[in-house]
């Protein structure tokens, strides 16, 4: 059995406290995803070992695609990519802005010992690989500063070549934090990873320090990801896992914002075909509306074929080689199976364990899976979030209460202002009012 850290335990269930995905320890209640395990991770070794490859996850709204996407990232992880999710939206970060797009990236930017923002600490980390690569040469005295800033900057500028000759403002902004960081200049320094993170409104001080001018623009943000993925590989990085979620919010956007962001993800999957991001992992989320109706991917023709994949009616021959896979959602079973993960993970962090798991024992599992299903209407693929969440109050009473008996005592309720969009739809549907609906269990 794995062991469990009491502080990974309670990010955890508190994040399920929430109702929201947690952003890590996902493995611990991952329910119906081995199947997909070899294929990823073939192809995270594949990126691994300089390539590049791009996978679209579909599912139906409660599915699971931010649930899978963030276990995808813990495995990459582990594998020591760095790793970034972006939500898509019209307003915050358009997809046809690149430069948007590759500024969150930045902002979001994760590794395995790192929080976001990583970028300081990647950048921090290349030049520390610089310097150890010049001294392991042997022609460098450590003792003589001068002459390892000169021999590194050197190094700097080899490592970079590709990348300046395409943006090289990028490579001077490396070269003016190297030299920032050298001479005491800490605000100048910070200035210029702001610029290397796609930041807008840099002191202009700081970029004539650098040499630079600008900020990073539609291009630009393209060059710097390539300059990104350098420095990656360069401190012991070997890929880069870019998640955009959400891409069905493209639907609802103006038709001049959906077809410019269309067109920018075609842009994307060419260069990603072409090999011009050595160790980019991409992956996109949508739903099957997104992917097959009007308003989506059908709307640009070169998109729609590059995305074009083969169903099956049976989902257990998908090809999960294939650009597109899905997410068959959860029926009772899965949802019985999750909740039972979940209230060992709890019990074994709670002050009485034992009473948790009689008082909220597998019969009352299934019975409470049932009955938040059916208050969506039936509709058990969309139910894991609002049933884990009832069910850490659940057992939240139970440990603190010793006379608390949740078969006797505790009435679900459902308001419509804890239920997202797609929840609350479906429990209108299904009750007159969304204020409160009591269910014995």
């Amino acid at each position: 059995m794995t062991t469990v850290s009491a502080a990974r335990r309670d990010d955890v269930v508190g994040a399920l406290r929430r109702g929201t995905v947690p952003h890590s320890g996902l493995d611990l209640f991952a329910v119906g995803l081995d199947r997909f395990t070899h294929a990823l991770d073939r192809e995270l070794g594949s990126v691994s070992g300089g390539g590049a490859e791009f996978k679209a996850v579909r599912g139906e709204y409660g599915s699971g695609k931010t649930f899978f996407v963030r276990w995808l990232g813990e495995r990459a992880k582990r594998a020591n990519f760095a790793v970034t999710e972006i939500q898509i939206s019209e307003t915050e970060t358009p997809l046809h802005r690149l430069e948007t797009v590759y500024r969150r990236l930045t902002e979001r930017l994760t590794t395995a010992t790192q929080p976001p923002s990583a970028l300081r600490e990647i950048v921090d980390n290349w030049v520390y690989a610089l310097e150890a690569d010049v001294l392991a040469a042997g022609e460098v005295d450590e003792a003589d500063e001068e002459a390892l800033d000169a021999a590194v900057l050197e190094l700097l500028e080899r490592r970079l070549s590709e990348v300046a000759a395409a943006n090289p403002g990028f490579a001077a902004a490396l070269r003016g934090y190297h030299r920032a960081q050298s001479e005491g200049e800490p605000a100048v320094a910070e200035a210029l990873i702001a610029w290397l993170g796609g930041q807008p409104n840099v002191a202009s001080a700081a970029k004539r320090y650098a040499g630079i001018k600008g900020d990073l623009d539609h291009f630009g943000a393209l060059a710097a990801l390539k300059g990104l993925l350098v420095l990656l590989r360069d401190c012991g990085h070997p890929g880069l896992l870019v998640v955009l979620d959400e891409l069905e919010t493209l639907q609802r956007a103006r038709t001049d914002t959906r077809e410019k962001g269309l067109n920018a993800l075609r842009q994307l999957l060419d260069e990603i075909a072409d090999r011009r991001f050595p160790g980019l992992y991409l992956v996109i989320t949508g739903t099957p509306a997104f992917f097959d109706g009007p308003q989506g991917v059908q709307r640009l023709a070169p998109l729609a074929q590059r995305l074009h994949t083969d169903f099956l009616p049976d989902p257990s021959h998908d090809n999960l080689y294939a650009t597109q896979i899905r997410l068959g959602g959860f029926d009772l079973a899965k949802l019985h199976e999750l909740g039972t993960a979940v209230r060992e993970l709890y019990a074994d962090g709670a002050d009485a364990p034992q009473r948790v798991r009689e008082k909220v024992d597998d019969g009352y599992l299934l019975g409470f899976a049932e009955a938040v299903a059916g208050e969506l209407g039936g509709r058990v693929g969309i139910a894991p979030r609002l049933f884990l969440r009832k069910l850490v109050d659940v057992m939240d009473r139970v440990d603190q209460n010793p006379d608390f008996d949740p078969r006797a005592h505790y009435r679900l309720t459902v308001g419509g202002h804890e239920l997202t969009e797609v929840e609350r739809g479906v429990h209108v549907q299904r009750a007159a009012s969304a204020d409160e609906v009591e269910l014995d269990l």
